[in-house]
């Protein structure tokens, strides 16, 4: 079983940079339920984080993408060098793809490293919604990545990756499992597994990935992600010489206080991983 590396990173406060951005949390419209979440994801919801999103951007081009006859909004950011190379960035538990926490620092650094990015909403309950209330809306996720991926494709990326926290690790995990020619590498990130998480098995399918992964996660995580740390490095690390374990000294779940030491650690593992075409 691979061993868990501790990677040490200066931490800045680039969170300093995005608290301005930081938008108001969206009332919930309705208590999450299973009627609800067989529904489908919250558009009433994501048109309402749009709405504040579009209209307060700064950084990046608001693009619309469509999935199975949804229109979603994602927010594209061009590498400040063109290296032919990209990445998806998925959010986490029934936010958007300007969260100041995880993805607002991924999606505005990785530019400056030659990586394009293009963050996406992926489907959302309303806010009161637990993990297990999105196992019905965990199949909605891959349409929305394929999506996103042919996107960035058709700006000229030649190699793509997909970065994803929290919620978004579950809902992306199938989908790189069963996309292997999809992209050509995998960082998850705060990643939670154990016997279930939003109704799959995220252990099982960490076993399923073949290309590169990078499981990343805080010194102070949660406990479902800590804990199943070492199942996740004994399932991915059996059969994929690719899989790599990361602990960053300090940081929480949501990185808070250590976004240099988040965007670092990316960047480097990416660049080592995916060399410019």
């Amino acid at each position: 079983m691979p061993t868990i590396t501790i990677k040490t990173t200066t931490a800045a406060g680039l969170l300093a940079l995005v608290s301005t951005l930081t938008l108001a949390a969206i009332p919930a419209s309705a208590a999450a339920s299973e009627d609800a979440a067989a529904a489908g994801s919250d558009l009433a919801k994501e048109a309402r984080w749009r709405a504040q999103i579009v209209d307060s951007l700064m950084d990046g081009d608001a693009v619309d993408l469509t999935a199975d006859g949804v229109t979603f909004l994602g927010l594209y950011t061009e590498a400040d060098e063109d290296t032919g190379r990209a990445a998806v960035i998925v959010h986490g538990i029934g936010v958007h793809p300007n969260w100041p926490q995880v993805v607002y620092p991924l999606r505005t650094a990785l530019p400056g490293a030659g990586w394009s990015t293009l963050s996406v909403q992926m489907p959302v309950l309303p806010n009161e919604a637990a993990d297990s209330d999105y196992a019905p809306l965990m199949a909605d996720a891959a349409p929305r990545l394929d999506a996103a991926v042919a996107y960035l494709q058709e700006q000229g990326a030649e190699r793509v990756a997909i970065i994803a926290h929290s919620l978004g690790a579950s809902m992306a995990n199938a989908y790189v499992a069963e996309h292997a020619d999809a992209v050509d590498a995998y960082v998850a990130v705060g990643m939670s597994s154990g016997e279930s998480h939003a109704g799959q098995d995220n252990n099982a399918l960490v076993g399923k990935i073949a290309v590169p992964v990078l499981d990343l996660f805080g010194e102070n995580d949660l406990d479902a992600v800590i804990g199943g740390a070492p199942a996740r490095a004994e399932s991915g690390g059996a059969g994929n010489s690719g899989y790599h374990q990361v602990q960053v000294p300090g940081a929480d779940h949501f990185f808070d206080g250590h976004e240099d030491a988040l965007t670092e650690t990316v960047v480097e593992w990416l660049d080592e991983t995916i060399a410019a075409p």
